[in-house]
């Protein structure tokens, strides 16, 4: 139950990421990527270590601007120019590549065994999502397309890492996730200055739509995240970015009138398909720990102390 739980709370806060999309495009002020990307981390970073009261202490502040580079600083402005160049689902599918990128680097960083169920569900949710991207009649931006497939592979980069270093004693995921948004913010505070500009209005809906990717895609998300991330087998966890592209795709075919091609319908269902199962085998025992009554290694990596 305590990992049912864990699993459903990583899982809502991963899906909330796919409403970034629709945000983006229907509140905010157009062709400001770094301005959101920051706005969405800084702020929540802020006050998630005034609520935690917690600041990283001697190697930790290096670790933290690493996962924040990685976590918040490159991949937010990547997935806000994916936002801005691509429909809304196609952007998010791109996280499918997420789970294969996070396994291969899991195994040697974390020396945790691939299975190769695993290892075949990670690529068929990457099969799928270039049956959604690069399909015949996509006729998707190129730099959106980069900028989605680049964001998904820092994060997956973070999340090994994440699960490779843990987190201090006595810190909770409040303060954990503060560390990373403020970090990722104070990376994008030179990128923001370089490349961007403050919009010249931004209105009643853009105040809400940078409120809600502020407090809940930033805040709440990245807090259940990374709680999630420190419990479950990166098999399990890698594959839960991938959760978003149900939520965007929701949003996009229902709300705002987005379509897919036969194709790329096929390779989203495959894609989805690939994340629900990897959820179900990432989380069984292996056949010897069966057979043998011991829990599955996976598991015992997970409950373990964090690796320094």
């Amino acid at each position: 139950m305590h990992r049912t739980a864990t699993l459903l709370l990583a899982a809502f806060g991963t899906a909330t990421w796919g409403t970034t999309y629709a945000v983006t495009t229907e509140l905010l002020p157009p062709g400001h990527p770094y301005v959101a990307a920051l706005v969405r981390a800084l702020p929540a970073g802020l006050v998630a270590i005034a609520l935690s009261r917690s600041l990283p202490r001697g190697r930790w502040w290096g670790r933290a601007f690493a996962l924040g580079a990685l976590n918040i600083g490159l991949f937010f402005p990547l997935l806000f120019v994916a936002a801005e160049r691509l429909p809304g689902g196609v952007a998010a599918a791109a996280a499918g590549l997420g789970p294969l990128v996070a396994i291969l680097l899991g195994g040697p960083v974390l020396h945790e065994r691939i299975r190769p169920s695993s290892l075949a569900i990670a690529i068929a949710g990457a099969v799928g999502v270039a049956l959604v991207a690069l399909g015949p009649a996509a006729g998707l931006d190129p730099i959106g397309l980069a900028a989605a497939v680049g964001g998904t592979t820092v994060m997956a980069l973070g999340t090994v890492l994440t699960k490779k270093w843990g987190r201090p004693a006595g810190v909770g995921a409040l303060g954990f996730a503060g560390w990373q948004l403020t970090t990722g913010g104070i990376v994008l505070v030179p990128l923001t200055l370089a490349f961007d500009e403050m919009p010249s209005a931004i209105g009643a809906r853009g105040v809400v739509g940078y409120a809600w990717l502020a407090l809940v895609g930033g805040l709440v998300a990245y807090t259940l995240w990374f709680r999630g991330v420190q419990r479950l087998p990166i098999a399990a966890s890698g594959l839960l970015p991938a959760l978003s592209p149900l939520v965007a795709a929701a949003i996009g075919v229902g709300i705002l009138g987005e379509t897919f091609t036969p194709a790329q319908a096929a390779g989203f269902a495959l894609a989805m398909a690939a994340v629900i199962g990897g959820q179900v085998w990432a989380t069984r025992p292996a056949r010897g720990a069966r057979a043998a009554g011991a829990a599955p290694r996976d598991a015992r990596t997970a409950e373990a102390a964090p690796v320094a």
